[in-house]
């Protein structure tokens, strides 16, 4: 058995925007809500296995190649990766106007 050493934090901002996605969605439905968080924490533990797999994140002025980003249910997730850290820095629904950070 392989013992992954990267480690997936999640900013503040990343948390509080899951939070938010779940509160939204369980106003038509708690169901629903469950699952597309579900999915988008399954979709970041997936990254571990390769973290390079997504598209460099267009929107990050400056980027070094280490800010990545992916799309799941209609919301961006951006995320870097800091060698053995996958740091998860947003998630936006792709209907908001996107950002440069």
């Amino acid at each position: 058995m392989v013992v992954s050493l990267i480690k997936i934090v999640w900013t503040k901002t990343a948390q509080d925007q899951l939070i938010e996605i779940y509160k939204y969605i369980s106003q038509e439905s708690a169901k629903n809500a469950i699952k597309v968080v579900n999915d988008l924490t399954k979709a970041v533990e997936n990254i571990i296995q390769y973290p390079e797999k997504h598209k460099i994140d267009e929107y990050k002025r400056g980027n070094d190649g280490t800010y990545r980003a992916f799309e799941k249910h209609h919301f961006r997730v951006s995320y870097r990766n800091e060698n053995q850290i996958i740091r998860i820095l947003r998630i936006r629904h792709t209907k908001m106007s996107p950002k440069n950070y």
